[in-house]
């Protein structure tokens, strides 16, 4: 709920659709027609959004809700999409009444701006952990470059979004995004290259040229995650850094022509 919450917050500017399943973004995509973030956000990963929440930072309308509702999995063109729950700011009268018809089961709610928590809580047995909250948006942090190349614009704006989608995502996170959309997403493995197998797996040949963050810094660079990814065409990496092995990772993206941005910020949400 923290990620469906965090774009109705202004983590994300423009219109934005986040595909939530078991408490991962399946799917992010930002887009100033609404209707197209929606269809990219699924495209991520339609076999996992089928069944999850669907969010928008941006008022459903009829138009919108039409295609929530009759959608097709782009799986296999068949499908119609089905979702547990549907999160919007705002409703219009024609956009309820459409999803309000898709079936019986589906909860929609309504999710209004309100003020960042000063805390994080988590219960444990006998009591609660609390810790600073990780609303950092990339405007709060300097991403500086440790390569030889420098990230191109479009390249920076990725590295951007694949940051702030990846803080949302489960340890060990990695997340890789282009045009302000996710492609693939690795979560929850005991081992950052096992989580990076699996998001190159959904992004698929998109990766050439992406943006790819993870949420932790590499602890292994050579035939390890760094070089994998730099093989497999990636762009320009984020990584808080920290490493006593960071130098290995500015080697190896150099070896490769990869650039690579450190952010001194650690996300690790477990």
């Amino acid at each position: 709920m923290r990620m469906l919450l965090g774009i109705v917050f202004p983590e994300f500017q423009s219109p934005t659709c986040v595909i939530v399943k078991h408490t991962n973004p399946c799917g992010v995509a930002s887009r100033e027609d609404v209707l197209e973030a929606y269809r990219l956000a699924v495209k991520a990963d339609p076999i996992s959004a089928f069944g999850g929440i669907v969010a928008f930072n941006a008022t459903i309308d009829e138009n919108l809700a039409k295609e929530i509702r009759e959608f097709r999995s782009p799986a296999d063109g068949e499908t119609r999409m089905f979702y547990e729950i549907v999160i919007a700011p705002h409703y219009t009268d024609e956009g309820l009444e459409v999803l309000r018809g898709k079936s019986k089961n589906l909860r929609i709610l309504e999710a209004k701006k309100t003020k960042k928590g000063l805390f994080s809580l988590r219960q444990v047995g006998g009591g609660w952990l609390a810790q600073q909250p990780d609303d950092l948006t990339p405007e709060d942090i300097e991403f500086k470059v440790k390569s030889e190349r420098c990230p191109q614009a479009n390249e920076l704006s990725d590295a951007q979004f694949a940051w702030l989608c990846v803080k949302h995502v489960k340890s060990n996170a990695i997340v890789i995004a282009k045009n302000s959309c996710m492609l693939g997403m690795g979560s929850g493995q005991p081992n950052r290259l096992e989580s990076l197998k699996i998001a190159l797996a959904k992004a698929g040949d998109e990766v050439k040229g992406a943006a790819l963050a993870s949420d932790a810094f590499f602890p292994f660079a050579w035939n390890d995650a760094v070089e994998e990814a730099c093989k497999q065409g990636v762009g320009v990496i984020a990584e808080p850094g920290g490493s006593i092995r960071d130098a290995d990772a500015i080697d190896c993206c150099n070896k490769y022509g990869v650039s690579l941005l450190f952010t001194n910020v650690r996300h690790f949400r477990h």
